[in-house]
């Protein structure tokens, strides 16, 4: 494939709105529904993060466009989420407010620079248990984050989510303490029951309107979210400071492999609960890419598909890209229209959001279906989850992989091994001076040391023949075990015939020496019943030989 065509699978086309002409009434009223609830969620992932509810709003209008344009699934809806917040707060915290931007246009070049590089596939590799417990780690740390505007308390200094909520609780005033978690009930419990009157309602902005009505009649003492803008500000590219791009690379890292993970794996599940068409992985991060630099350069905050907002928006009938498109023309409304009335909803309204939110994020079906499973699966679930919540997300992702590579590596080994059997056919004299062993399954570094101790300690015997037809894998580290194997038995005088070596593996055998460890090339067979001869009659000149030395000495 030349480099134009490869170029041109990662930009938009018009096939990408092909069905608009039949779907777009469809395509207008998704657009709309997810707009409204994509509304809250903006607002309280940018309050949450400490950027700010402008910096959520523009976040949700820029990157939102700009991903379902350039992006590579058809239904996905793009934003700020909470695994983002999770991970940009204490940057933020650390670094401050005027890191925001640059930190989003890193992270995005980074995004885009894998989408380039075809690197979209990557996310197929993650275990199933570990995005199930990495998701449930960021539910949980999402939950914990609220605890301080749910209760009316500043929040603790820690960076640790948990310990944060902690400190923030120690330091709870019982008189301010009831109207914020009022509030957070109220909406709660709307979120938790409108969808039961009608599955359209729209719980969240019901809950917000709700909350913020009673507020304002009630005159409570909680805090508001306070002025907005009332037009999407200008782009500006940010200073760019060498030393705190050199700080922030490490956290640029993390954000995009972040973005990159969740973007994929949302775009997959849209895939697989859509009639939209496939997505294209390496066009999805390229999109997401683009999405984080235009959000940076209107102060907004690092973008990823979202897979609540995704799934509400194929649910209410999306079949084109254009649905997400007008989601965003929806929130860039609600800047020049109504920021009035949106400054005035209280932050315990979006942290009651954010915790139902949080709590939806962890289907008890799923956490039956992984403690149902097999225990190496909880286990790597749990690790993950638990790291994810007192650690590091990406290092969760690691740990979680890393984890799960082990107990599919041990089941790899146990499903392999390696067992004597009896030759083939009638047996003659001198067969119990031959064994015959079958190597099955896997024959990698995990495995061999095994295979070696089995057939190493083989006596009394003048050949062995180790069938290789039924290995499945051979490693490097397998096929140098054999070759040592054959030398030292070489060595002890016993003759080794290697029968079915297949062709995959012969390049691999003989660069680390398997053939060469031969007593000689013949004894490399395609056929067990060749082997078995040749081995015979091994047997036979080593009998004619001794019985010649014996009538010699007679």
């Amino acid at each position: 494939m030349s480099l134009l065509q490869a170029t041109r699978q990662l930009l938009p086309g018009a096939a990408d709105y092909a069905p608009l002409r039949q779907s777009w009434k469809n395509d207008l009223t998704a657009g709309l529904t997810v707009g409204i609830v994509a509304l809250p969620l903006a607002l309280a992932f940018g309050v949450s993060s400490g950027a700010g509810p402008a910096a959520g709003l523009v976040t949700a209008i820029v990157a939102g466009i700009v991903a379902a344009v350039f992006g590579g699934s058809n239904v996905q809806v793009s934003g700020p989420t909470g695994a983002m917040v999770v991970v940009l707060a204490p940057v933020i915290a650390t670094h401050g407010l005027q890191s925001l931007a640059l930190v989003t246009i890193m992270a995005g070049i980074i995004v885009l620079a894998a989408g380039a590089l075809k690197l979209g596939r990557a996310v197929g590799y993650i275990p199933w248990p570990v995005i199930e417990g990495f998701t449930l780690g960021i539910a949980a740390i999402i939950f914990l984050q609220q605890v301080p505007a749910a209760f009316g308390v500043p929040a603790g200094e820690s960076t640790n989510a948990a310990m944060a909520a902690f400190q923030s609780l120690q330091a709870t005033d019982p008189a301010t303490l009831v109207w914020p978690v009022v509030l957070v009930l109220v909406v709660a419990a709307i979120m938790v029951f409108a969808p039961r009157l009608h599955p359209q309602l729209p719980g969240s902005i019901i809950g917000i309107i709700t909350a913020t009505v009673i507020a304002g009649i009630a005159d409570l003492p909680v805090t508001r979210i306070g002025e907005l803008p009332g037009a999407l500000p200008a782009p500006s590219m940010p200073f760019v400071d060498p030393a705190l791009a050199a700080t922030l690379l490490g956290p640029a890292l993390t954000i995009a492999a972040l973005a990159a993970i969740e973007s994929l794996l949302s775009a997959r599940v849209a895939a697989s609960i859509s009639d939209t068409g496939p997505y294209d992985a390496d066009r999805e991060l390229v999109g997401q890419g683009l999405a984080s630099v235009a959000a940076g350069f209107f102060g907004g905050m690092p973008a990823t598909g979202a897979i609540a907002r995704t799934a509400v928006n194929i649910r209410a009938g999306a079949q084109t890209r254009a649905a997400a498109v007008v989601h965003g023309l929806v929130l860039l409304g609600v800047v020049y229209l109504a920021t009035g009335p949106v400054s005035q909803i209280p932050l315990a309204a979006l942290s009651g959001v954010l915790m139902v939110t949080a709590c939806r994020m962890v289907s008890l079906a799923t956490l039956r279906s992984v403690l149902g499973s097999t225990r190496a699966d909880t286990i790597t679930f749990f690790v993950t989850a638990v790291i994810t919540v007192s650690f590091d997300l990406i290092l969760a992702v690691e740990i979680g992989i890393a984890v799960a590579a082990f107990f599919a590596l041990r089941s790899l080994a146990k499903a392999s091994g390696v067992h004597r059997e009896e030759l083939p056919g009638q047996s003659e004299d001198g067969d119990e001076q031959i064994a015959l062993f079958r190597l099955d399954g896997a024959l990698f570094f995990g495995a061999a040391e095994r295979m070696l101790e089995r057939v190493s300690a083989i006596r009394n015997v003048q050949v062995v023949i180790i069938r290789m037809s039924q290995l499945q894998i051979l490693d490097a580290t397998g096929a140098k075990v054999v070759a040592e194997l054959v030398t030292a038995l070489e060595r002890r005088g016993i003759t080794v015939l290697i029968k079915g070596l297949q062709e995959r593996h012969l390049k691999l055998a003989r660069q680390v020496g398997v053939l060469e460890s031969l007593r000689h090339h013949r004894h490399l067979f395609a056929e067990l019943d060749d082997a078995v001869e040749h081995a015979r009659s091994h047997v036979r000149r080593a009998r004619q030989v001794a019985n010649d030395g014996g009538e010699a000495r007679s």
